[in-house]
Formats: structure tokens, sequence, C-alpha cells
């Protein structure tokens, strides 16, 4: 018995030094250091919601609809950090992700307030683009003697009117701004075109974010097989948490390697279920508190999307009249997007950010030539906005831009829209140029 306990001893031992060798060269092969010497690891942060049995980091504002709670971590993913210092931001007392509260206050004449606006896709932007679009501008004296303050004012599935919204309120409550940079496109026609396929009207709030809050709200809304996701995806936050915690604790590459992977799995499973969640029809919401609009009026074939881009034009006139009044410049910009456009994929980019499935795809291909018509249009009877066409701003770019198969950028293309923007803003008439 003890000779074939030393030998099972021995074996163990033998094993495990295996699979961390094993590990340790797999860890290398990815990421250029040994695990032991890594000058920075993947800190994987909770699922915030889970802390005190929440069932959502999200919340309904009476004016915006949906917005995420304060105190919500906002977690750079490591294919957009620049280096391990990049900070790690969480939301303000508003629920937009900012290094403080708002409204800010202006305490100097040198302070230059920039406010950028729009969806998710402009919300990656002020975490990962502002800061090289404010050191572009910074290469020219007037904002070189300036000390540029960015406004993040923007929140994933955001849409018009809800920016024009979100711009008036602001500027009700105090909120200085000097420049504002509007991100948009994508989610007046993507997501819009959820909203008329689930019979909500295109004005209303994205169905894919205000739709799980009503069922939060008002429970009667979710049917039977509603319920059995919303259990599964629970049960995943709940492991991912688990995992999260152990990866970080580990001083193991063995264990680290094997558990990276798993959470890998799970946390697709995960998305996968939020997606079926989002995609499953929910009962009839006419007792719920939260009333929804429905269409208000019958639109066949591209009447959806003409009527998307006629509110998406219209919604920035009135903020650019709004600005204008107050002596404070406006750019709009018409978001890249990988379903509409002339540019060439990888083979390697086009698996990730090509996909047949996606949501948005069908809304983003019979859109976008509606956005553009109308940005003509409204460049034609507004000389003076500042409307950017961006549809074709990665089409020359080698490198990969697109990060995922919905609309989010890599940092390559996130340099290219500052580099763009800032381009633009100074070639514009504004006190810089005077």
């Amino acid at each position: 018995m003890r000779r074939s306990l030393a030998v099972i001893a021995v074996n163990l031992v033998v094993f495990c030094a295996a699979a961390e060798l094993v590990a340790l060269a797999v860890y290398y092969y990815q990421h250029g250091w040994l695990f032991y010497m890594a000058p920075y690891r993947r800190h994987y942060e909770l699922i915030e919601e889970t802390r005190g049995d929440q069932l959502t980091a999200s919340g309904l504002h009476p004016y915006f609809g949906p917005i995420h709670r304060p105190g919500i971590p906002f977690d750079v993913p490591e294919a957009l950090r620049r280096s391990a210092s990049t900070p790690r931001h969480q939301t303000n007392n508003f629920g937009f992700v900012s290094p403080y509260d708002y409204p800010v206050a202006r305490t100097s004449d040198r302070q230059f307030f920039v406010g950028v606006f729009g969806g998710s896709v402009a919300n990656w932007f002020c975490e990962v683009g502002a800061a090289r679009l404010l050191e572009d501008l910074r290469r020219q004296p007037f904002f070189a003697a300036k000390d540029l303050v960015p406004i993040c004012l923007s929140h994933e599935g955001y849409k018009q009117p809800q920016q024009a919204l979100v711009l008036t309120y602001f500027l009700a409550v105090g909120q200085p701004l000097d420049l504002v940079i509007n991100i948009d496109g994508f989610n007046e026609v993507a997501l819009g075109n959820l909203n008329e396929q689930r019979g909500w009207d295109l004005s209303m709030p994205s169905v894919m974010h205000l739709d799980p809050l009503i069922n939060v709200v008002n429970q009667a809304t979710l049917t039977p097989e509603k319920l059995q996701t919303l259990a599964a995806i629970e049960t995943d936050k709940q492991r991912l948490n688990r995992l999260a915690g152990w990866i970080n604790a580990t001083h193991l590459a063995s264990v680290d390697v094997v558990l990276e992977r798993y959470y890998a799995a799970v946390e697709q499973g995960y998305h996968e279920k939020q997606q079926r969640f989002q995609q499953l029809p929910s009962s009839p919401p006419e007792n719920s508190v939260v009333h929804v609009t429905p269409s208000v009026r019958a639109r066949r074939g591209d009447e959806v999307f003409s009527d998307a881009a006629k509110n998406w034009a219209a919604a920035s006139v009135l903020m650019h009249d709004t600005l204008e009044a107050r002596g404070v410049a406006y750019f709009h910009v018409l978001q890249p997007n990988q379903y509409y456009g002339t540019r060439r994929f990888s083979e390697g980019e086009a698996k990730v950010a090509l996909s047949d499935q996606s949501l948005f795809k069908p809304g983003a291909e019979k859109g976008y030539p509606w956005l553009e018509k109308e940005l003509l249009a409204t460049q034609a009877s507004h000389p003076g906005m500042h409307l950017l066409n961006g549809v074709h701003l990665f089409d020359a770019l080698s490198e990969a831009v697109y990060m995922d198969n919905c609309c989010h950028y890599t940092l390559a293309g996130n340099d290219l829209l500052a580099d763009f923007l800032a381009r633009s803003i100074l070639a514009a008439p504004g006190p810089w140029r005077n």
C-alpha cells in the first residue's frame, strides 16, 4: 500500500510539473512573456449586478430611458488597453461612464468642454479614442492653451432623439459645453428596424435595451421561456464571477490557462443566452407601468429606413440649432459600419466582424443608403452644419478595425476616427482659427 501511494504521489507530481511547463509554453506563445514575469495580467471584473442579488446593472432614467446605475465599473477590453496603466472608469452619478460627476462646473477660462454623444461606439470612443482626439487638437495653438475636458454623454443603444434629449437636459441643468461631437447613425437604422419588428415606434428607445427593463419592472410580461432563459443567464453570471475570482487569485500558469479557456467558453454561452433573451417576445405589455408608444403609422418596405433617417437628421438639426444659439460648435459624424461600404476584409477580420446571423446586419445594410441620402439633403438645406460622412473612413486601412460582428472598433479604428474628427474640427471655422 505504501509503495502504491508513493507511485501515485510521484505520478501526480510529475503530471503537475508537466502541466505547468506546458501551460508556461502556451502562455508565452500567447503573450510573449513568462507567466511568473508578466508585466501585467488581465484582471477579470465581477459582473456588477450580481452583487446584492440584483437582476441588472441598468435602470430606467425618467428622461433618457435605459441607463446604468451609478458606480458600475467599465472595464476596457485588453485588446483596447494601450498599457497596464490605462485608467478603469466607472459610471457616475447619472450612470454615464466618467471619472467625475455631472454637471462639471467651469472653474477657469482655460477649460474647454468637449461633449461626446451617441451609442456604444461613441461610448467606447470616449474611453479609447478621446485621448487621441484631444492630443491631436492640442497640436494647434488655440487648443494647446486650453484645459480640454471630455464630457461623455453617450450610452450603448442610444439613438435619436435620445442624444437630443440628453443634450437639452444637461444644458438645462448647467453643464457647460464648448464643442459637441455626435457619433451615430448605426443604432438609428439597426435598432430602429428591431423596434419596427416588435411593433414599437422608431422614435422609442431600443427594444433590445428597454424591453428587459420592462420585464423587470413588470414581471407579468415575462413568458415561461424568457423566465427559463433569464435563470440560465443568472447561473452563468454567478459562474463567471467565481471563475474571475479564481483566475485573479491564482499563481500557477496551468490553472490560469485552463480557467481562462473555461471562462471564455462560459462567457460565450452567456452572451448567446443574452441575445436569445433579447430575441424572445414578451407578453403584451399593455398593463406595464412603462408605456412604449407603438408605431405611429404603418410602414411598408423601405419606409422604415426612410423615416428612421429623417428622424435622425431632424434630431441632429435640433442639436445644431440649440448649440448654435449658444455659440457652441457641433460636429456630427455618420459612423462607419462593416455591413455597408466598400472595405475589403482580410480573412481573419471577416471571421470576427461579419456574420449573417447578426441581428444588426439587415437594418444596417438597408438603412445606411437612406442615412447617406438624408445626410446629403441636410448638408444642402443647412450648409452651416458640420456633417461628416465616415462611411468610407476605414476603406484604405489594412489593419483590422472591427472587433465584433456588431459595430465596434479596434484600437486602430478608434485612432483613425479620432484623427478624422481632429482634422475636420481644425479645418472648420471656429475660435481656433481666429
